[in-house]
């Protein structure tokens, strides 16, 4: 806890969102309150409201700083670089704020990067001929791909699964469970950690599946119109 209170009328709106942005990145979103930020900052809690109107707002706040760091896709350029450069940056800016995670797509009120980051992934897939199904699908495939994937590494890496595999190895009796010894044995034998680099083959096949998705769902002007339900495998025309 801050001993000594910052001098008046130095806090404001942007340093608020940083020292929120420190606050989460050490301790986690369990420790924000108004209260504890307030002494990490130095002011009383109140001087918070002066900027700040609620909890809800700041949290509004801190996602979009956190949107604002990731690479913007150039919806003039080739597609699949572009969004493969996206999901990479915003891997990334999980990986350093593991607790955007569980809030980055919960906004009800998304701030200006935030809603520049979308339009900028739907002008890439729409300006490379994608339908706006495909782009819909497709982007909503892109993310759970690096959502999921950025929430395992936290996990792996909350669980200690990735600091000393010999011991953990070491402890597991995998008798019963021959193709696991195997993939235990492979990352034994590399001495590296090998679930990073699964990261780029996914991310390869899930824009192939893109691709796809760009084919199958074509544009309604075309005089065809696609459309899914929740028994069907893939798109019905009609």
């Amino acid at each position: 806890m801050t001993s000594r209170r910052a001098p008046r009328n130095t806090i404001d709106r942007d340093r608020i969102v940083i020292g929120a942005r420190a606050l989460l990145d050490q301790r986690g979103l369990g420790a924000l309150t108004m209260r504890a930020l307030a002494d990490e900052l130095g002011v009383r809690p109140m001087a918070l409201y002066h900027h700040v109107a609620t909890k809800d707002e700041l949290l509004d706040l801190l996602v979009d700083r956190v949107f604002a760091g990731v690479y913007v896709p150039l919806p003039d350029g080739d597609w699949r670089h572009e969004l493969a450069e996206r999901s990479r940056s915003l891997r990334s800016a999980l990986s350093s704020h593991p607790w955007a995670l569980s809030v980055m797509e919960s906004r009800k009120r998304p701030g200006a990067s935030s809603l520049r980051q979308h339009e900028a992934v739907l002008a890439t897939m729409r300006g490379s001929g994608f339908s706006v199904p495909a782009a819909a699908h497709g982007y909503a495939l892109l993310d759970a791909f690096v959502y999921g994937f950025a929430l395992q590494e936290v996990m792996l890496g909350d669980a200690g699964l990735r600091d000393d595999p010999q011991e953990l190895a070491a402890g597991i009796d995998f008798s019963a469970s021959p193709h696991v010894a195997e993939v235990a044995q492979m990352h034994l034998s590399a001495n590296a950690d090998l679930f990073s680099p699964s990261f780029d083959v996914g991310l390869t096949a899930v824009l192939d599946g893109l691709a796809s998705i760009a084919e199958d769902f074509r544009d309604p002007s075309e005089g065809e119109s696609f459309f899914v339900t929740p028994d069907s495998p893939g798109p019905i025309r009609r």
